[in-house]
């Protein structure tokens, strides 16, 4: 079987000469939190499929059911451009589930600009942009992701560019969402699809987001742990809310790009209070 997630070289790769001083044992405990061996089988057993079809086995194997609100509001017209954009409450399982959803209406017509750790995923790279989420942006990946949005492609992104936290009152949300896909929209003439992905991690993933936090840590450990998450997730049903795609001349000049974006991430959580008063209206 061929290693294709080996940490060992990863580590390497990101650390250079300051890998030498990471202790073994603590290496061989990320190998298990990452679940490698687990994860280096599926990719192995799933090597010859890609893109569209990956992301179909990859429901399979995570045995997830996706149940998908206002389906109708998917654009149909073969002639445009679009930019779908989601919060992100997993990390992971989420991703596969869009991908797939967007996949079955339009086929490999899709660029997902990921974490570039997700580019060792041999099914899922095709479709895949990256984005350097360790260290600055590099001059090749930025120009990857001009390419895909010149592209006839449409673009499922996660504006947040990590996963939900937990806030105060206890409500799974995303950070700030970047203004990049704003400014995107206007330059490339995508309007823009916002959709709602209903779910979270464990609390112990929110508990370990919030020290890193509080220590003020540079790297996201959090992140390490999304690989487990998404085994622990393993088996769900989840549901998604499409909303109605709003045009790209919606983004004028009265407000900035950010608080473009940040509106349009509420409009995406609206369409979640949305779909509660719609089951509080059927309960009645």
């Amino acid at each position: 079987m061929e290693i294709t997630v080996d940490l060992d070289k990863i580590i390497q790769a990101k650390a250079g000469a300051k890998a030498k001083y990471i202790p073994k044992f603590l290496i061989n405990k990320l190998k298990k939190i990452i679940h490698q061996d687990e994860i280096n089988q599926y990719f192995w057993d799933s090597r010859n499929l890609k893109g569209k079809e990956w992301l179909e086995d990859g429901m399979r194997y995570l045995d997830l059911t996706l149940k998908v609100k206002n389906e109708e509001n998917l654009p149909q017209n073969d002639e445009k451009r679009y930019i779908f954009v989601s919060n992100h409450p997993l990390g992971g399982p989420d991703g596969v589930a869009l991908g797939y959803l967007l996949t079955q209406h339009y086929g490999n017509r899709l660029r997902v600009p990921v974490n570039d750790f997700l580019m060792y995923i041999p099914g899922y790279a095709p479709l895949c942009v990256p984005v350097n989420k360790v260290g600055g942006q590099t001059r090749q990946n930025k120009l990857l992701l001009d390419e895909a949005y010149e592209s006839e492609n449409h673009i499922l992104l996660f504006p947040a560019g990590l996963c939900s936290r937990m806030q105060k009152n206890g409500e799974i949300r995303d950070v700030e969402w970047s203004k990049n896909f704003i400014q995107k929209s206007v330059q490339c003439q995508r309007d823009v699809v916002p959709l709602y992905f209903d779910g979270r991690n464990s609390q112990r993933f929110y508990n370990i987001a919030r020290w890193c936090k509080r220590l003020r840590l540079k790297f996201n450990i959090a992140m390490v742990y999304l690989p487990d998450e998404m085994y622990r997730n393993r088996h769900k049903t989840f549901t998604v809310t499409v909303g109605k795609p709003i045009p790209w001349q919606t983004f004028d000049k009265s407000i900035t790009p950010r608080q473009w974006a940040q509106k349009v991430k509420e409009e995406v959580y609206n369409l979640k209070d949305n779909e509660r008063e719609e089951n509080h209206r059927s309960n009645l």
